[in-house]
């Protein structure tokens, strides 16, 4: 693919103002003058100029570049870097045909096992984001963040019914999907319950901040994340028209970019619906986003290896329970103390081995002892018959 028929060059304006050596702009590849070689990357960052999804946050389109002049100026973290950003994606002259470009553009990175961070633009990007796994002959999870459930079929905008269109996509690649930080007043009530009958997962904002920690096992699960920046509270992120006075902190959200950067099963990341039009004079929501990025790379380059089950590294734990199942295996990591489960495949197949392994949490393993079967569990093993 030749990628530069897909991008535009960044404009100078962007990193003209950056010196310092350590800054983040000056530890990765642009497309400045010409692309870059993307040969031996990690991460490759796509903006996104595309806003047509949209009648609500008119002004997105201008967010890519906002959020680089952010992150550009922030100093590099961990690890020696092997960032490209390929500038902005030329858009279609309709949003399915830029829908396609991403969905093009995202398969020709992960079939080069290089990670694309979109930032955008409106939310249904994600759509083509999550296309970009049609031919990749896996079943994909989706981790989405966002206060609202975007499931509204008749919806006339693209960015109300962009996750109904990824789970009536055939082919059906899709085989979970979770939600962060819905906030129950934003939401069809009976919405959260198809999904639950559906075995997949929905987390009100509430429960989240109940036990933050408990979030990190469902990030774990995720191939794909979605960002809506508009489950930011609007304290912290103004710059997004459906902000809303009550949502995660900055801090929060920044957390669940570092969990989904340590996520090593995660293979793409977008971040949506930032609109500069409606930000402070201090571009406090780009900040936010930049910061956002920033960590999920930290993440990345903190990531361990840990799917990979030597004996040698996992302390195992065989259950035994009152009934069906007779056992339960759990996995705990020696080097990091997180949790798996394993499920027997009643029927393998080509997509699926006798046992699948899914991140949990400690307290699956406690409530294992008492007898109980956890809910991740019976919603993983009721997905797999």
């Amino acid at each position: 693919m030749n990628l530069k028929l897909f991008f535009s060059p960044l404009e100078e304006s962007l990193f003209r103002h950056i010196r310092h050596s350590n800054s983040f702009f000056k530890n990765i590849r642009s497309n400045i003058e010409q692309m870059p070689e993307i040969r031996g990357m990690d991460i490759a960052i796509i903006g996104v100029p595309e806003e047509r999804g949209t009648s609500e946050n008119i002004g997105t389109a201008k967010g890519p570049d906002e959020v680089r002049k952010k992150l550009y100026a922030l100093k590099k973290g961990y690890g020696y870097y092997k960032i490209v950003d390929l500038g902005n994606l030329r858009p279609g002259h309709d949003l399915d045909e830029t829908l396609g470009r991403l969905q093009e553009v995202c398969k020709f990175l992960l079939e080069k096992n290089i990670l694309p961070v979109i930032i955008g633009g409106s939310q249904d990007l994600d759509y083509g984001q999550f296309r970009g796994y049609e031919d990749l002959e896996k079943l994909v999870s989706v981790l989405n963040v966002d206060a609202f459930l975007d499931m509204e079929e008749t919806a006339a905008d693209m960015s109300r019914k962009h996750i109904h269109k990824m789970m009536v996509h055939e082919p059906n690649f899709l085989f979970h999907y979770s939600h962060l930080a819905y906030q129950t007043y934003l939401v069809d009530q009976n919405t959260p319950q198809v999904l639950e009958m559906l075995y997949f997962e929905c987390h009100r904002l509430g429960k989240l901040r109940h036990n933050f920690t408990e979030i990190e096992p469902i990030i774990r699960n995720a191939d794909m994340l979605t960002f809506d920046v508009s489950s930011i509270k609007s304290a912290d992120a103004p710059g997004s028209g459906l902000a809303q006075p009550f949502g995660l902190t900055g801090e929060e959200a920044c957390q669940i970019c570092w969990y989904a950067g340590m996520n090593e099963k995660l293979s793409s990341a977008g971040f949506y619906e930032y609109n500069p039009d409606l930000d402070d004079e201090m571009m406090k929501t780009a900040s936010v986003v930049a910061t956002m990025v920033w960590y999920f790379i930290e993440g990345f380059y903190h990531r361990k290896n840990e799917l990979v089950f030597r004996q040698n590294d996992y302390l195992k734990f065989v259950v035994s329970m009152p009934s069906s199942p007779a056992t339960i295996t759990f996995y705990k990591s020696k080097l990091s103390d997180k949790w798996w489960l394993e499920i027997p495949v009643s029927h393998p197949s080509l997509r699926y081995d006798r046992t699948i392994i899914v991140p949990c949490s400690y307290s699956d393993y406690t409530t294992a002892t008492t007898g109980e079967v956890p809910d991740r569990y019976v919603q993983a093993q009721a997905k797999l018959v």
